[in-house]
């Protein structure tokens, strides 16, 4: 797999990446020996980032993360992320930027992943009752000391990105983006101006643009999609109508929904990195190859337009 130079920062990193929030949380059951194993592959097959935050299983996944790359930090890259609080029972508890709590959650997921420093630390959510500023600084004091090497924003704004690029360089942010969220285009502008790397996560719409899930009755108990306004009965229903358009594109090039999708994603720029969520080798070995799928400039517009149908927001 290609890899190229990420953002602003000395890094290459593969087209795509791996997403390891599932793995602990959120979709149906997990298997830790199972989720290694596809960590693994991942690597042997050219996957050098790998995505994770403290939040995801309330440390756990960060665990598991560090458990899968022991013997393999120098060949990838960690990114990882803060500031989403939860407790012990995994309740939410708000969002925290404050610079102290900046350096404690960083001292822990150092703990959890194992490792010494870390490629790409995330502020997960704005917090909006500290300023960007000093958070931002806080992250610039730990690049400094080595702990991380680089800063990145999630779900931020054009207006957060400039004011905390003025502080410390931002090398990527990472925001939903599919052809049912086309949130992320509006920082590509910024994103572009600054050499800011474009991370999307969810690009098959949390699962649901691979097609395999036509009914309600396909989720776990338990699964956070059931919760979902996409995926509620009525928006369920007339969301299928995106699937079936993407479907008759992923017939006429013999390949799947879910590599249509990857590939739409893929063709908005060299400058983004989607990251794949899976917990089974299959379906990365799948996701991977969707690198060679080339769409045709009409085939995109016409993927372009299926946004105008999705029904219900996105949380």
């Amino acid at each position: 797999m290609k890899k190229r130079k990420f953002g602003n920062s000395k890094m290459k990193i593969s087209q795509l990446g791996l997403g390891c929030m599932g793995m602990s949380e959120f979709y149906d059951t997990q298997d830790e020996s199972e989720s290694i194993k596809v960590i693994h592959y991942a690597i042997e097959n050219g996957i050098n980032f790998f995505d994770t935050a403290d939040m995801y299983g309330v440390g756990e996944n960060e665990k598991l993360v560090g458990k899968a790359l022991i013997g393999k930090r120098g060949q990838v890259y960690i990114a990882t992320k803060f500031g989403v609080l939860r407790g012990e029972d995994g309740s939410f508890l708000g969002n925290s930027g404050k610079p102290e709590y900046v350096k404690k959650a960083c001292d822990n997921s150092l703990k959890r992943l194992k490792v010494d420093y870390i490629d790409l630390y995330y502020q997960h959510r704005v917090d909006p009752n500290t300023p960007i500023e000093e958070t931002i600084g806080a992250l610039s004091e730990l690049v400094k000391k080595g702990k991380i090497r680089y800063i990145g924003l999630s779900e931020a704004s054009e207006e957060i990105i400039k004011k905390a690029s003025k502080v410390h360089p931002i090398t990527a942010v990472q925001t939903e983006y599919s052809l049912w969220s086309h949130d992320l285009e509006a920082v590509f502008p910024i994103c572009r101006e600054l050499n800011i790397a474009l991370v999307p996560y969810s690009p098959l719409g949390r699962g649901f643009l691979s097609g395999k899930y036509k009914s309600l009755k396909d989720f776990e108990k338990g699964d956070f999609r059931s919760s979902n306004p996409r995926f509620n009965k009525e928006n369920f229903k007339k969301n299928l109508e995106i699937i079936k358009k993407v479907e008759e594109i992923a017939i006429s090039k013999s390949v799947t929904p879910a590599q249509i999708a990857l590939a739409w994603v893929l063709s908005k720029g060299t400058d983004i990195f989607p990251l794949t969520g899976t917990k089974k080798i299959k379906y990365l070995k799948e996701n991977m190859e969707s690198v060679d799928v080339k769409l045709k400039k009409d085939e995109i517009e016409k993927l372009d337009t299926l946004y105008n149908l999705v029904s219900g927001s996105r949380y």
